[in-house]
This record gives C-alpha cells, structure tokens and sequence, in this order.
C-alpha cells in the first residue's frame, strides 16, 4: 500500500484500513494495514499506517519477528507509546493462543509430541523463561493450563505450595509441568531437575502425579518422562 502523507480521514474510502476491513474482508488488508487499525492514531507528520510499516521494519518485515517485541521494545520505534504497544501485544498474544488451540485440536493427552506442539506455540516466542502447569483429570483430559511464573531469560521460580494448591482447587489427579529455553538449548539444567523432583514427591502426598515434565524451546523438546529422568 502506498503511505500517504495526509491524514487517513481524507484517504479515499477503499485505502482506509478500517473501512477496507468492512467493506471486503480482513485477508484483504496488508500487515502494515492491520496493524494500523490497533495502533488507531498517528502523530504529527505520519498516518497509524507509517506508524505500522515502521514497525514492520523494526521486526524486519517478519511476523515471527513481530511475536517476539515486548512493550518496551515497541516503544522504542518513534510515535509508539506505551497504550499502542500493549494494544498491539495483546492482540498477538490472543493470534499466538488461538494458533496453540489449532495445534492441540484435542483436549486429552496421549503422548509428548502433541503436548510439546502446544507448549511450543504459547511459549517459544518468550524472550523470557516461563513455568507453566497442565492440571489433567483422571482420563488425562486438559481441565486447566497455568502460567506459573515468569523469570529471566536464564532462569524462573516456581512455588510448589502454589502448584498443588491450584492442583487441589481444580480437582486435578496429574500434572505436566513445562517450561522454555530462550537460549535454544533444551537440556534440563541442575535446578530443573531438583524442582521437577520437589514438585513429583509433594504431589504424590496428595495422591496426584506428575506425569512428564517438558522444556520447549524453537530447537524442539525434551520430555522428562521420554528421557526417563522423572
């Protein structure tokens, strides 16, 4: 689409984002387009759409890019403010959840891989280690997913007590714990091995078990229970 160096409200109906999503249809629109509608507002000398194409060029016209900005980071391209950024990592995180539901179309679990699909797509794109909880009933159906907590990029903490707190309240009798790699490397760390431990024998006094735990990275996974290091 060609940037226009006039105010949108005077752009002809059809170069209008918002109108052009109403009168065809939301595949129509570019990613610059799209963008613009969440960003709403340009500032002084840029449309809502120069603001987007900036931003498309700041993640290097590449959506997996996009995925990836924080707040703080989109704020760093000029005319981004903190209400744009968050309107426009919010929508992500609601494309990235959707994508994850796609990915694990059933809601029992059956093995490592389809489990590891699902975690990969909620998580791989965090630029920061994050510990979740699957909370599964007895037929191993999905009742509950949980992020636990969110740490740094070497490392996050996770609170036993809390786990089987929520376990109990969801009435869940197995869990799968998991968390991500931003570093690529998928191999269980001292820690990941001492908390997956602490967490296995706390549960058990509470007759629920810890079936895998999963560590997810763009590499791929590794599954405890696989590996046979649970």
């Amino acid at each position: 689409m060609q940037a226009k160096n006039y105010p949108i409200k005077d752009w002809a109906e059809d170069d209008r984002p918002r109108e052009k999503l109403l009168s065809k249809s939301p595949n129509t629109l570019s990613n610059s387009e799209l963008l613009a509608i969440l960003i709403q507002y340009g500032i002084k000398g840029k449309s809502a759409v120069d603001l987007a194409q900036d931003i498309m060029r700041f993640s290097k016209n590449d959506l997996n890019n996009l995925f990836k900005v924080t707040v703080k980071e989109l704020m760093s391209v000029k005319g981004v403010g903190m209400t744009k950024a968050v309107s426009i990592v919010a929508a992500l995180e609601l494309g990235r959840r959707r994508h994850a539901l796609e990915s694990f179309a059933g809601s029992v679990v059956t093995n490592s891989r389809d489990v590891a699909q699902y975690l990969r797509t909620l998580l791989r794109d965090r630029p920061s280690e994050v510990f979740a909880v699957m909370y599964l009933s007895q037929s191993n159906r999905i009742t509950h997913f949980h992020i636990v907590s969110e740490g740094g990029i070497t490392g996050t903490i996770a609170d036993p007590r809390l786990i089987i707190k929520q376990a109990l309240e969801e009435n869940a009798v197995n869990l799968i714990l998991c968390h991500n790699h931003p570093s690529g490397n998928l191999q269980p760390s001292a820690a990941d091995q001492l908390l997956t431990q602490k967490i296995k024998q706390s549960a058990l006094l509470f007759d629920i078990k810890v079936l895998d735990h999963i560590i997810v990275s763009e590499e791929g996974y590794y599954s405890f229970a696989d590996e046979g290091t649970l």
